[in-house]
C-alpha cells in the first residue's frame, strides 16, 4: 500500500501541528478503508476460520503491527469488512427517497448494486458466506441498522403507492428481490459465465442483466407498462 508523496508519513510531519493531526487523522481512515477493501478476497476464498493475520497483512500491505494497531484482531477486522460492505449497500439505497421519481430511484438502486457486483464481487460473497452461516457476526447489524433502513426505504415506496405512481407492491420483498437479483451477479458469476461462455463476466453482460432488472421491476411495479404492441 503505497502513500503519495503528501500523504506520507514524512510530509505529514513536516505540516503544521494542528494540520498534522488532522491529516494523520485523514490518513488512517484512507488505510482502513483501503485495508477493508483488499481483505475482502481473503475472507471470501478463506473463510473466517482460514484467513490468517499473515495473509490479511499480505493483501492490505501492511505490516502486521500495522494490522493488529488499526483493527485489533482478526475477528474485529472481519466484522468491520462486514459492516463496510452494508455501509456501501446502504448509501446505494439514498436514491430512494420522498422526493424522487420511483423509476429514476430504481434505476439508479440498480446500477449503484450491479456496479459494486461488478467491481468487488468479493464483498458479496463475503456477505453471503457470513448469511449461510448463521449471520454471527452480524446478527444485532442486521436486526438493528439494516432494519432500520429498510423501514425507512419502504415507508418511501409506499409513499409512492400512495400517490398512484406505482402499483401496489410489498416494498420489504421488493426489496429483498432488488437484493436478490443485483448480488447474484457477484454470488455466482462463475455460473453465469459458464452459463454464457464466457471466461469471465464483463460490461457485457452486466449491461445485459442490468436493462433486464430495470424492466423487470418497472414493469413489474406498474411504473413503466408495456406498450399496446407488447401486451
Amino acid at each position: 500500500m503505497q502513500d503519495s508523496a503528501q500523504d506520507s508519513p514524512e510530509a505529514i510531519a513536516a505540516l503544521p501541528v494542528g494540520k498534522a493531526a488532522g491529516a494523520r487523522q485523514n490518513r488512517s481512515v484512507r488505510i482502513v478503508q483501503r485495508s477493508l477493501a483488499r481483505a475482502e478476497p481473503v475472507f471470501a476464498q478463506a473463510g473466517l476460520a482460514g484467513a490468517t493475520m499473515a495473509s490479511l497483512a499480505a493483501a492490505t500491505g501492511l505490516p502486521r503491527a500495522n494490522l493488529h494497531y488499526h483493527f485489533g484482531t482478526k475477528e474485529n477486522l472481519y466484522a468491520q469488512v462486514l459492516e463496510n460492505i452494508l455501509a456501501l449497500w446502504l448509501d446505494a439505497s439514498d436514491s430512494i427517497h420522498p422526493g424522487a421519481e420511483p423509476g429514476t430511484a430504481f434505476r439508479a438502486y440498480i446500477a449503484a448494486k450491479l456496479s459494486y457486483s461488478r467491481d468487488r464481487p468479493f464483498a458479496s460473497k463475503v456477505f453471503a458466506n457470513e448469511i449461510l452461516h448463521g449471520a454471527v457476526h452480524l446478527r444485532s447489524y442486521l436486526g438493528l441498522e439494516l432494519r432500520r433502513k429498510v423501514d425507512e426505504k419502504a415507508a418511501v415506496i409506499e409513499g409512492w403507492i400512495a400517490q398512484g405512481k406505482m402499483d401496489r407492491v410489498d416494498p420489504r420483498h421488493l426489496l429483498f428481490l432488488l437484493w436478490a437479483m443485483t448480488q447474484t451477479y457477484a454470488d455466482f458469476d462463475s455460473q453465469i459465465a459458464a452459463v454464457l461462455g464466457v471466461p469471465a463476466l464483463g460490461a457485457e453482460q452486466f449491461a445485459a442483466g442490468q436493462a433486464l432488472i430495470v424492466q423487470l421491476v418497472l414493469r413489474g411495479c406498474g411504473i413503466d407498462p408495456p406498450s399496446p404492441k407488447e401486451r
